[in-house]
């Protein structure tokens, strides 16, 4: 699939959702960043923008990217409502083509799934790559089918945070995988509907 039609994709999914006056973050960064220490993070695939906002409302300097100019639009939006404009930036990019410059101490991918072709363990190679020494990388996956899940076949395989880091192929070296996890929890999807589901959490250390 060719940039443009990602993109047009994508735009559609936010179009069709009314936008968010103040999205929430998701549990999973909340959990692990509480108690880090500011600094520049990068968000991929911003969606919502309710992490983005999270980090900087907390003093982050926060880059926030997704293919979606109106997810982008929108977030940009939103940060000027809520005052931390000069802390987060929103970017349109296709991380595959166009990743985000610079060096982050954190780094964050909530839900990189996309139904398109997508390479992503070499996105978040990258991610890995973009770290600080001494920065995190987070990437928190769905572990379970929700009931608004694209895709519904019961057979299908969510790969583990294990398995997720293996395919990244960092160096041990370089990189330390301080959790791999599956955690449960009840979730809201688009529709109100609720249901338990599992997240895949990985969260991974580049070396001092």
């Amino acid at each position: 699939m060719s940039t443009s039609d990602a993109t047009t994709f994508w735009d559609g999914v936010y179009a069709a959702r009314p936008a968010a006056d103040s999205p929430q973050p998701n549990v999973r960064l909340t959990e692990a960043a509480a108690s880090l220490l500011p600094g520049d993070a990068l968000d991929l695939g911003c969606g919502n923008g309710g992490d983005a906002l999270w980090l900087a409302r907390r003093g982050w300097r926060v880059t926030a990217a997704d293919i979606s100019a109106v997810a982008v639009e929108r977030l940009a939006a939103l940060a000027r409502a809520h005052e931390v404009e000069r802390r987060l930036t929103s970017l349109q990019a296709d991380l595959q083509a166009s990743f985000p410059p610079g060096e982050f101490d954190l780094v964050c991918a909530h839900y990189l799934h996309t139904p398109k072709e997508f390479d992503r363990a070499a996105v978040l190679r990258t991610a890995a790559h973009a770290l600080r020494p001494g920065g995190r990388l987070l990437v928190v996956d769905h572990g379970s089918t929700a009931p608004w899940s694209w895709n519904q076949d019961p057979a299908f395989h969510y790969p583990s945070a294990r398995e997720v880091a293996a395919g990244i192929g960092l160096e041990p070296q370089g990189w330390t995988v301080e959790r791999a996890d599956a955690l449960r929890r009840m979730a809201t999807g688009p529709d109100g509907r609720t249901a338990e589901v599992t997240d895949h959490v990985l969260l991974i250390r580049r070396a001092t």
